[in-house]
């Protein structure tokens, strides 16, 4: 059983190495940086998430993979290309299909604009309220994202974020009423983190209404970064779906 993965904005392909090696056996998964990482392509003038659904193609068919996994940004690009792509199953964590207004949008214009400032500690305390992940006053936010971006994982992100800006802004442009989605045939899992935000869930069900095969899940003890941690509850999840997904018939 193959599957890819693909991963979330303001991140690479190395955080899901855990998750790798503890599907080991059961799965083998395929890892890949996606646009603007390191020894990857530069996103190109006037990207889009149908770029990365191009790029996604091309991974599937050099590994014949047909199961794919997508965290955050990256489950709108599984969502993007399970319209376009004959896939088996996928699955989403705290997927950013923005359905029916359920994402939080309201603080993409201030974020842009402070990183076209070049103020990331800025822009990063703008998007942690606006994610609704800290209500503390914005100075005090600002103090601790100056903090955290001198950590090796914040120095990654805080290089990623203008490139990650432009993918934020494709969960805006794609989003839209859920029965954009009512075409996706691949047998689906829909999870969000207990711990994560609330629209994740709510964005789930409104998936789950319209697709032809889909099921919700929300995942105990589990936070957004649940698929880099990679805990058993996690990859036994993950492992017991795609072992019980019944293949599709080559040319079906």
């Amino acid at each position: 059983m193959d599957l890819v993965v693909v991963h979330g904005g303001a991140i690479t392909a190395k955080y899901y190495e855990p998750l790798a090696k503890r599907l080991k056996g059961r799965v083998d998964v395929h890892l890949y940086n996606r646009r603007g990482r390191a020894g990857e392509p530069p996103k190109p003038p006037g990207y889009t998430v149908d770029d990365e659904v191009a790029d996604l193609a091309t991974v599937l068919e050099r590994t014949g993979a047909r199961n794919v996994l997508g965290h955050s940004y990256g489950g709108l690009v599984v969502m993007r290309a399970a319209l376009e792509l004959d896939l088996d199953s996928i699955i989403l964590y705290d997927g950013t299909v923005n359905v029916d207004s359920v994402f939080p949008t309201a603080y993409i214009p201030q974020m842009r604009a402070y990183i076209d400032a070049g103020d990331i500690p800025r822009a990063i305390a703008v998007m942690s309220s606006g994610l609704q992940l800290n209500a503390l006053p914005f100075g005090v936010r600002v103090a601790i994202s100056r903090l955290f971006l001198k950590t090796p994982v914040g120095r990654m992100m805080g290089e990623l974020l203008p490139g990650t800006m432009l993918e934020t802004e494709e969960i805006t442009a794609t989003g839209g009423p859920a029965a954009q989605y009512a075409g996706v045939t691949a047998r689906t899992l829909l999870v969000a983190g207990a711990k994560s935000g609330a629209y994740y869930r709510a964005m789930n069900e409104k998936l789950a209404a319209v697709m032809p095969d889909a099921r919700t899940l929300v995942l105990p003890r589990s936070a957004h970064n649940a698929p880099c941690i990679a805990r058993p509850n996690f990859t036994d999840m993950v492992a017991g779906f795609l072992t019980r997904a019944p293949a599709k018939e080559p040319g079906h």
